[in-house]
């Protein structure tokens, strides 16, 4: 997985600040790593200098494997705040994006992904005496 960090001009500690979102991108999303190719990170000071409201922009886009990205965008007063609410969305965003793809009965899925077999698999296997 690939992480890619963005900043404008008026966010200060650009070079920090992105190994601090490197390493939290990797903790929150690590265990969803096998399914993304790349997360790109937009950190932005909306005001630029001007004081108050939820000015601190993040915008997350993680591009899936071959699925459409995803991404997601979260204002706050702090760039931590707002680049851990995206974070936090972006996780809950991929996970029922993927938790989509699944069967939850254990059969093939429609879009291509395969679960385990389970029972209903083998009854469709095996015909009753009835219909041979």
């Amino acid at each position: 997985m690939k992480i890619q960090v963005n900043t404008d001009d008026n966010v200060a500690g650009r070079e920090s600040l992105a190994r601090r979102v490197e390493a939290e991108v990797s903790r929150t999303l690590g265990h969803l790593s096998d399914h993304i190719t790349r997360v790109e990170v937009h950190l932005s000071d909306e005001d630029s200098g001007k004081t108050g409201g939820n000015d601190k922009r993040c915008l997350m886009e993680a591009r899936l494997a071959g699925r459409p990205p995803v991404a997601v965008t979260n204002h706050a007063e702090s760039l931590g705040e707002a680049f851990g609410g995206a974070a936090d969305k972006l996780k809950r965003s991929i996970e029922r994006t993927l938790g989509r793809l699944k069967d939850h009965k254990g059969r093939v899925s429609i879009r291509g992904i395969e679960g385990p077999v389970g029972p209903q698999s083998d009854k469709a296997a095996v015909a009753p005496e009835a219909d041979r």
